[in-house]
Order: C-alpha cells, then structure tokens, then sequence
C-alpha cells in the first residue's frame, strides 16, 4: 500500500495512470503524451507503477504494452475510504464529547444559579397584623 501511495504522489505518474485506465498503451504512445519529459523518465516512472502494481505490463514482441491494474487501485481506494471514514467517525466522536461536555456545564451552571427570591423591601413579613 505504501509503494502506491509513495507512486501516487508525483503527479506525472498519476497522469500516466490516467491514460491507460481505460486503454493499453505503448511505453512510447505514453512518452508522446508528455513532451516536456524524456522517454527514460518516462521508462523509470513505469517502472516504479509497475513496481507498486498500479499498471500491467504485457509484451507484445519488442513493445511494452500498459495498462491499469484496477483491482489493486481498487484496494488503494478501500483503504483511503475506509482510513477517510475512520477519521470522520474519530471527528463526529470528539464533536460529540465536546457538545455533550458543553450541555453538562451548562446544566450545572443552571442548578448552581441563585434563585431569585420573593422579598418585598420595606413591607415587613407579609403577615397581616391587627
């Protein structure tokens, strides 16, 4: 998991993913997709998507044929789904305590309060006197 994350994070390589999600492609129709970038370099990024199991090769003669392997970039996708849940669930949890934390002080505070009281100033104890 580590290795596709690690290949996952230069952008080059996830544009090479990309391209052959959906379709093979040669190792040189892939190069022609990236003219700011040499075709070694594109070779080692391969190699590295290869290496992490984000793309197949298949050798048709001298041609290196690519493609996705969806089934371990569905596995990746599991993972991050599950870790993003995980983190959500920990998130909602915290927010929970907090606002449950929040009511509780707010409920002590209230029985704490004094009590407003019914006095009336200057009129004795309100006992009817003869």
């Amino acid at each position: 998991m580590d290795a596709a994350l690690k290949a996952l994070a230069e952008p080059r390589r996830r544009a090479i993913v990309r391209l052959v999600w959906s379709q093979e492609l040669g190792a040189t129709d892939i190069a022609d997709r990236f003219r700011d970038v040499s075709r070694p370099a594109i070779s080692q990024h391969l190699s590295v998507l290869k290496d992490a199991n984000l793309v197949t090769e298949r050798r048709e003669g001298t041609r290196r044929l690519y493609r996705a392997n969806r089934d371990t970039i569905a596995e990746l996708r599991a993972f991050l789904d599950d870790y993003w849940t995980s983190g959500l669930e920990r998130l909602r949890d915290v927010a929970e305590t907090a606002q449950a934390r929040k009511r509780q002080a707010t409920h002590v505070t209230a029985k704490r309060a004094p009590r407003a009281t019914n006095t009336t100033k200057g009129k004795g104890d309100g006992r009817a006197r003869a």
